[in-house]
């Protein structure tokens, strides 16, 4: 399939997202250029669109041509635009950079880049259990295809009990969640295709849709109002064509935010009804601290409609690389096919525990819940004693903190500041697109509470080091590389 074809956008559109300027004397066209990246960098302005023509343009805003032009070179000198043949000016996201590694693996760092928790107890006597059926299994071949179909058969018994009939023929095991989201990427989309995201959203989502040719097409997310979301998202594809979505419903990764019942509802009929075929990453669906379950994404929709992707790895262990898909039973077996010129299997022993646990599911839970509520209010107040500049809402589920940082200080910066000092932290610019996001940082609060205590004492220092300009670590400290 070739890619799309842009769409554009009027004058009068744009007149009307970019509003009243704010004009530095002497730099009209620098401010208009400020405003349209400003758009982009937030979703409101969609990668890909074309531009007005610049007589229109100027027209509608009240400027001079020339003032328009001189803002559309800048927009392409800067990245956020390019002139393509037949095209016009069509808006781009310049790459931002960050980079975002692999959780560190040295006892001496604190690592808050990454969400993850330790272990939950069940974990130990799941594995004791797959061990002793582990004979059953040991004289034959050991790859199991799509995945053992007792695990198969645990987890569409689960999206049953949740409200979503579900066949073990729906379902494929794949080696973790990110695993599951990238052979879906790898079998639908195309070169060129756009993929409507959450923004901001987890960054290894954004890495995926590029690393398979899609282009992202940002929507913005409010955690105050969740399903604002909804008429972005119906603009969004009504503009733009997107061929697939990448949504989180339920705690959404960096926000918290979670759809309503009838919100859910909404978007997912909406998509539908603009032929966007949504993949839902329910990884922390369950993780509901406040409240309490809502139905899926799915429900209520034809199995076509959605691929749903989830795993273990919030909920039980990130060391347990088991996560699934479940689609329609068709999609299933292509993605299997994919899957397995990739992999041949999964490990049956993590199988065999994996369905273990997930019989047990609930119990784990409801401890998993416990710990979290507790970490996420111990941290959210150590926070608002130690840092309180900083604003920090309390996100009702989910893993982490979405803060936003005071005017003086940049996520960046404060990164950069709290290396030195062992504690490893994810840039706010990470999870979107583009340059947005700075002005964010997200803490995780899955650590044990001496870990939490320590890392927000770790960034009063880095913070402190930042304003002042000063070296954040203690004399004699060697720079620890992370």
């Amino acid at each position: 399939m070739p890619p799309r074809v842009e769409q554009s956008t009027s004058a009068q559109e744009l007149a009307t997202l970019v509003g009243p300027l704010e004009v530095v004397t002497g730099a009209r066209y620098l401010a208009l250029a400020r405003r349209v990246q400003e758009l982009l960098s937030t979703g409101r302005l969609a990668a890909g669109s074309r531009l007005p023509a610049e007589r229109e343009l100027a027209t509608a805003l009240g400027l001079s041509r020339v003032t328009v032009a001189s803002a559309y070179r800048e927009l392409r000198e800067t990245g956020h635009a390019s002139t393509r043949h037949g095209s016009g000016t069509v808006t781009e996201l310049p790459e931002a950079g960050v980079v975002w590694g692999p959780p560190s693996t040295d006892p001496g760092v604190l690592d808050l880049a990454h969400a993850a928790s330790e272990a939950a107890p069940q974990l130990t006597d799941a594995y004791r259990e797959a061990l002793a059926m582990l004979p059953a299994y040991t004289g034959g071949h050991g790859y199991t295809g799509s995945g053992l179909p007792e695990l198969r058969a645990a987890i569409a018994d689960r999206y049953t009990a949740r409200g979503l009939p579900t066949d073990p023929d729906q379902v494929l095991v794949t080696a973790g969640t990110g695993d599951a989201t990238d052979v879906v990427l790898e079998t639908l989309l195309q070169p060129g295709d756009r993929v409507l995201v959450e923004h901001p959203t987890y960054p290894s989502a954004l890495a995926a849709v590029e690393a398979h040719g899609g282009r992202c097409l940002p929507v913005p997310v409010d955690a105050d109002d969740p399903d604002a979301v909804i008429g972005a998202a119906q603009l969004a594809a009504r503009q733009s064509s997107p061929r697939v979505a990448f949504l989180m419903p339920d705690f959404s990764n960096p926000t918290g935010a979670r759809l309503t019942a009838a919100g859910r509802r909404r978007l997912a009929a909406t998509l539908w009804q603009q032929g966007v075929l949504t993949v839902v990453d329910e990884v922390s669906a369950e993780l509901y601290l406040d409240g309490g379950p809502l139905p899926p994404f799915a429900a209520g929709l034809p199995d076509a409609a959605t691929v749903t992707v989830s795993g273990l790895s919030k909920a039980v262990w990130g060391g347990l690389r088991i996560g699934w898909v479940r689609a329609d039973a068709p999609l299933v077996a292509q993605l299997g096919d994919v899957l397995r010129r990739r992999q041949l299997s999964v490990g049956v022993l993590d199988q065999l525990a994996a369905t273990a646990l997930i019989r047990d599911l609930d119990a784990v839970l409801d401890q998993r819940r416990a710990t979290l509520r507790e970490r996420r209010d111990l941290l959210r107040a150590e926070l608002a004693r130690r840092l309180p500049d900083w604003t920090v809402p309390c996100p009702a589920g989910g893993l982490s903190l979405w803060c936003t940082l005071p005017p003086d200080l940049g996520s960046a910066a404060l990164v950069a500041a709290a290396a030195p000092l062992g504690l490893v932290l994810a840039e706010g610019r990470a999870f979107g697109t583009g340059h947005a996001f700075d002005d964010h940082l997200r803490l995780p609060f899955t650590r044990p509470a001496d870990q939490l205590h320590r890392a927000v004492d770790l960034l009063v220092r880095a913070g402190a080091a930042v304003r002042g300009g000063a070296d954040p670590r203690p004399a004699g400290r060697a720079l620890a590389v992370v």
